[in-house]
């Protein structure tokens, strides 16, 4: 396959944002992505377009205005409520191919893992999976995708000049969910479902969500990590009557502590678990290693307890607490009790 040359490069536009879409609810990552998107538009003085596909989805349209699109591109159909990457995957080849966007990002959500390397493969684009942050070349105008690299241990910084459009995808609550603009309008272009992109190879049957063991990390205000310092599960039972006492709290933890059976992988955080943006996280015992930094360095406040001064979590932490969490949590306990 042959490189694109500048003049066919000149003839791709527009930074396009991949809607989530589940049950019929745009999801939070879209949002999220229509921040960075409007970001990277203005630097190329180009517009944001948003791709929604699904059923009866009109009424919704107005928000993405207020999160920053120019222009949001609707299928709706019945065929699309629910999820069928192959069908939605031929349906954005064909948009790619009609409208030519200079770059496109989606959610590093199951959904988006399943659906835009589909879509890479088919327009024979380059992907950069799983980005923590996305900016401009200020001399050639590519886009820098940055994402963690060899387990974690570099941030590599990708592009891919040679091919257009360039596709990242973005880890949820990765990026600022920008502030709303209600006055914000923009343009709805109406695209229908080809007939030829309908045949299914399966068919969903139902859908439901598994709300009895799942953890709810993304929507807590306040985040309790433990990692090795915690020394076993007693010492997570610790944190999670830490967490009862300030009310509200959810209980996360570091991969290590995770891989030594003290705490279910629901509560992982980090590259290989969930990314969490809370008002405040409280890390104990855990050194943190760039892999887990991924999945919480954009908190509100940071703080750190930690015997160690000069571990990577303890440098970041807006508030580091020298000692010994078994000391300093049963005293932070009985201040919460005496309130």
């Amino acid at each position: 396959m042959k490189a694109f040359t500048d003049l066919e490069k000149k003839e791709y536009h527009n930074i396009w944002v991949v809607a989530e879409v589940l049950s019929g609810e745009i999801q939070t990552v879209t949002y999220e992505l229509l921040g960075v998107a409007r970001t990277l538009a203005n630097l190329k003085k180009s517009e944001v377009w948003v791709v929604v596909m699904g059923y009866n989805l009109e009424e919704k349209l107005k928000s993405f205005f207020e999160y920053g699109a120019d222009v949001v591109i609707l299928v709706d159909n019945p065929v699309l409520f629910g999820f069928i990457d192959e069908l939605e995957a031929k349906t954005i080849k064909r948009l790619i191919t009609k409208y030519k966007p200079e770059v496109v990002i989606c959610g590093a959500t199951s959904r988006g893992r399943a659906l835009i390397p589909r879509v890479a493969v088919m327009t024979y684009s380059g992907l950069t999976a799983d980005c923590t942050g996305l900016s401009i070349d200020s001399e050639n105008g590519d886009l820098l995708q940055t994402r963690p690299a060899f387990g974690g241990n570099i941030m590599a910084t990708i592009r891919s000049s040679h091919h257009r459009p360039q596709m990242a995808t973005i880890r949820p609550r990765v990026m600022r969910l920008p502030s709303p603009d209600f006055g914000r309008t923009g343009r709805i272009v109406k695209e229908k479902v080809y007939f030829g992109d309908t045949k299914k190879i399966k068919r969903i049957i139902s859908i439901f969500h598994d709300t009895e063991t799942a953890v709810n990390l993304a929507d807590a205000q306040i985040i309790i990590s433990g990692g090795r310092g915690m020394k076993g599960p007693k010492g997570f039972n610790l944190l999670k009557k830490f967490a009862e006492k300030v009310g509200g709290a959810a209980v996360g933890a570091s991969r290590a502590a995770v891989d030594a059976g003290w705490i279910s992988y629901a509560h992982q955080i980090g590259q290989t678990g969930q990314t969490v943006q809370t008002k405040v996280y409280i890390a104990c015992g855990i050194s943190g290693q760039i892999q887990h930094l991924v999945g919480m360095q954009s908190c509100d406040l940071i703080i750190a307890i930690d015997q160690n001064p000069n571990t990577p979590m303890m440098q970041i932490a807006d508030i580091a607490v020298v000692g010994d969490v078994f000391e300093i949590i049963p005293e932070i306990i009985k201040e919460i009790t005496t309130l």
